[in-house]
């Protein structure tokens, strides 16, 4: 009988690049620990996932990337999780990133090429900046205060962007920025240098290793051709779901980890492992039916992503649907898990206590709960009536 976590391969080459991001997960699991306890940043693993290739993985083929499909990026997010969640959702910024520049086709080419070539050649990674200690997520509409005035050859930009992941690693990033003379608010890939200051703020509950500190700008140089230009295609933010991926991987640690204790713990108060008792069966069919629920819709939606190129806009709803039932859904089994395993899993020891603290993460990853709901049902009031 095959694992659950391997129903949803399709075919040998996905079976190939599980293997490797298994091979991955089962070391960073060994360091993850540490690096929650620290709070340092995983640069070892980052390190391992340059060698593995794993960076590359949604790079274009013609720069010399795999040009993973989302299923794929889903399916592999989900492995790396399963051993360190903070590494895979660090990570899982920079390969989304990736995949939506390559998509949504609004960088300048000869910049996307430089950075494509530079993270297959060098293990450059990226990421955009956009949330504020004022404007709080992007998602929910804020105006940056951070400000883009034009100079000679370029723009100077100034403000701090919180939640910055990867920001101890990344030697380039995007950063939104309001431009007063346009009214508008633009993109612009900012190098690390003179004028950029990463403060060092990240102390969190969890997710503690993914470097998502402070980016400070104080008047930074960024030459004109280093503006990025507008959505050539709405991809509808598929690439987003490297966030539920994520936070699924985990759950299923946490489900393993319950199931290997209900089959092996056998209190003096019983004759039998626990996981014969009626009651922890209860709970352990409750793990599945969120789990395989979570699962179906994740995958199901992930292929629509794929496969419908031309629709991709108009799937935001199920995509945030995907993300809300998915992330809420991998909480409920964390809690489960830790509810079968009783005390013991309050205990730095194990990793349940981890887990726990970083499955919570999802709630305030993109999009938001009532974000979803709220578009769900706008969607739902602007069917037509029948007949």
């Amino acid at each position: 009988m095959i694992r659950w976590i391997d129903q949803y391969v399709r075919n040998a080459a996905e079976r190939e690049r599980v293997r490797a991001a298994d091979a991955l997960a089962a070391r960073f699991a060994e360091r993850a620990g540490a690096h929650d306890r620290d709070g340092s940043f995983p640069f070892d693993n980052m390190s391992d996932l340059f060698e593995a290739g794993y960076l590359r993985l949604t790079v274009p083929k013609r720069y010399g990337g795999d040009e993973i499909s989302l299923y794929e990026l889903v399916l592999l997010q989900e492995r790396l999780a399963y051993g360190d969640g903070a590494t895979a959702l660090a990570v899982g910024w920079h390969l989304g990133q990736t995949m939506h520049f390559r998509e949504c086709r609004k960088w300048p080419e000869p910049l996307f090429a430089e950075l494509c070539r530079d993270i297959v050649r060098d293990g450059a990674m990226i990421n955009t900046f956009a949330s504020e200690p004022a404007s709080g997520s992007p998602s929910r509409g804020g105006k940056p205060e951070t400000e883009a005035v034009r100079t000679d050859g370029g723009w100077l930009i100034s403000g701090r962007k919180t939640f910055s992941t990867l920001s101890p690693i990344l030697d380039r990033f995007v950063v939104t920025a309001y431009v007063p003379e346009e009214g508008a608010v633009g993109e612009f890939l900012v190098r690390k240098g003179e004028g950029v200051t990463v403060e060092e703020t990240w102390n969190t509950l969890g997710m503690r290793a993914t470097g998502s500190h402070d980016v400070v700008l104080d008047r930074a140089f960024v030459s004109s051709d280093a503006r990025l230009g507008q959505v050539e295609v709405d991809d509808g933010g598929g690439w987003l779901l490297h966030i539920p991926a994520c936070y699924m991987g985990i759950a299923i640690a946490a489900r393993d980890f319950a199931l290997d204790f209900a089959r092996t713990y056998k209190p003096n108060s019983v004759t039998t492992p626990i996981g014969e008792l009626p009651t922890v069966q209860q709970s352990i069919g409750l793990m599945e039916a969120e789990l395989r629920a979570a699962r179906s819709l994740l995958y199901a939606t992930a292929d629509r992503w794929d496969r419908e190129q031309e629709g991709r806009a108009a799937l935001k709803p199920d995509l945030g649907l995907a993300k809300y039932v998915v992330t809420n859904g991998a909480i409920k089994i964390v809690d489960l898990a830790m509810r079968i395993v009783g005390g013991a899993s309050l205990s730095k020891r194990l990793p349940l206590e981890r887990y726990a603290r970083d499955v919570r993460a999802g709630l305030y990853n993109p999009p938001m709960d009532n974000n979803v709901l709220t578009m769900l049902a706008k969607a739902a009031l602007g069917e037509s009536g029948q007949g």
